[in-house]
């Protein structure tokens, strides 16, 4: 070996005697006499794990874990520092309740792994659960672990907790149902209070049939179904709600009054995974599109935008992978799939995405620039968000292309019209006595609050149409509040203001 290649190398790791030929070449002979698998836990060498015995499964604890191990420590001169306990130590992960190189190590290891977990000083700080002796450079933990509970923490503040008390069939997740599946559960629901009051069990009161539902449809909690995907077949949880997961957002049983904390002890009797469509001719999967269509139209009309939209663009990621084999197949998966844009753009403008609705809407028109359905929605897109002057060349532009259109046009170019007279007005009661101000007080009146405006200037809430449904439906049903952030401090008070001084031949008030 070269000298630059052992102890002349420059950063040589290891001393070598003041009298040792460093700067000679030098022969080796090497006999390994054993060798063990070893994972670097932390990037400075201060937690090595050797591996004794492999576990099982790859989950690994995390935190809110509740963990269960055999724990024995030596120093690194053998001398036994923490003898075996009667029984295995029991810990919350995450809670500093074992020096936390030890946690370092035990948060890479599969249940019934066992292990040797090499921690320097720098890494053994004190815990509750565990005292090492100060002085030690180096401690070797021997760690079996026995078993640990899955806790977890759903929204990351505390409030949805799930904790496993039963174990599942198969590997966590990918044997959970985290797509859209047909679930078949039993459960019990408590109240949170003092008597823990059970207020429905599956067993009990529904002839002891478990619950059978659909995810992704709002049949159930929020929560509740949150946590449910996350569930292997077999497994039993208990679930901790607050009520804006629970009741509060969701048809409440009689006996569950208004903002109730609840816990469900849930049971994952089995799923089935949603139809394959490989393999199936262009009518079934029309038919399937059909279904899951329908179900996103339920959840249109009942508010549930968010899981409507799920199920539209389900289908339309599905459309991926399918190939019309002629002309007439090729037309209907052209209207299926302009439709369910359309539907998507409907959810947006629901939720108050406005631009996201026009760039659905986008994708309709790419494709076909006269599709009058998706030139509308587009419209009322611009309008809602306050882009009056594109609104306008939309609905003007329905016209030119479809006469019988018109009606819907005219009917969207009135509330156009009723939108700019009604901003015209708070704008006229903003500048009101502005200009007789000094000019340093004419951002202060600009910003004064307009939370008085006149009641007749909110547009009332309409009801949730299908969407799809025709344009002169969605004409009478859509909310034309625009949001005052959407637009700029004058066009927000005065939107005729830009075509006037336009008119003058000026882009801009030269006062302000």
């Amino acid at each position: 070996m070269k000298p630059e290649l052992h102890y002349a190398e420059v950063d040589c790791p290891v001393s070598a005697p003041e009298d040792f030929p460093k700067d000679v070449d030098l022969h080796f002979e090497i006999e390994i006499l054993d060798f063990f698998k070893a994972k670097i836990v932390s990037e400075d060498m201060g937690v090595v794990k050797k591996i004794i015995d492999e576990g099982q499964g790859w989950e690994c604890p995390r935190e809110l874990y509740e963990v269960e191990a055999w724990i024995t420590a030596k120093a690194a001169d053998g001398k036994m520092i923490l003898p075996l306990m009667k029984n295995p130590y029991h810990f919350t992960f995450g809670k500093s309740e074992i020096p936390k190189g030890l946690e370092m190590g035990i948060g890479t290891m599969a249940k019934r792994e066992k292990a040797v977990i090499f921690v320097t000083d720098s890494y053994l700080t004190n815990s509750s659960l565990i005292q090492i002796p100060e002085g030690h450079v180096e401690v070797q933990f021997e760690v079996e672990l026995v078993h640990f509970t899955q806790v977890r923490d759903m929204l990351g503040d505390g409030r949805l907790i799930k904790r496993r008390i039963h174990d599942g069939k198969g590997e966590f997740p990918m044997d959970c149902p985290l797509q859209d599946s047909l679930l078949r559960v039993h459960y019990k629901g408590l109240l949170l209070n003092e008597e823990r009051t059970v207020f429905y069990d599956t067993r009990a009161d529904n002839n002891g049939e478990p619950l059978e539902f659909c995810s992704g449809e709002g049949l159930v909690p929020e929560g509740f179904e949150m946590c449910v995907r996350l569930m292997l077949p077999g497994e039993i949880s208990v679930i901790t709600c607050p009520p804006d997961y629970a009741y509060d957002r969701f048809k409440r049983p009689a006996n569950v009054p208004e903002g109730a904390h609840v816990q469900w002890e849930i049971e994952l009797l089995g799923f089935e995974m949603p139809k394959d469509w490989t393999g199936l001719n262009f009518q079934n999967i029309m038919d399937e599109v059909e279904k899951i269509k329908t179900t996103g139209n339920r959840l249109f009309k009942e508010g549930k935008y968010e899981l409507a939209k799920a199920k539209y663009e389900k289908v339309l990621r599905e459309y991926n992978h399918v190939n019309p084999q002629d002309d007439e197949e090729g037309k209907t998966f052209l209207n299926s799939r302009n439709a369910l844009h359309l539907n998507v753009a409907a959810c947006y403008q629901k939720m108050g995405e406005y631009r996201k609705s026009v760039e659905t809407c986008n994708k309709v028109l790419d494709a076909n620039p006269v599709h009058v359905k998706a030139i509308y929605r587009r419209g009322m897109a611009y309008m809602l968000n306050g882009d009056f002057e594109e609104a306008r060349k939309d609905f003007n532009a329905m016209i030119s292309m479809d006469k019988s259109s018109e009606p819907d046009a005219n009917a969207a170019l009135q509330k156009l019209k009723q939108l700019e007279l009604e901003n015209e007005k708070k704008a006229r009661k903003q500048f009101k006595g502005l200009f007789d101000k000094k000019p340093g007080e004419i951002s202060e009146a600009g910003n004064k609050s307009t939370d008085n405006d006149d009641e007749d200037s909110q547009s009332p809430e309409g009801k949730s149409p299908n969407p799809d449904e025709g344009q002169e439906s969605q004409t009478s049903s859509v909310d034309v509040e625009v949001p005052a952030k959407s637009l700029g401090f004058l066009s927000r008070l005065w939107p005729s203001g830009r075509r006037i001084f336009a008119a003058f031949g000026s882009n801009r008030c030269s006062i302000l």
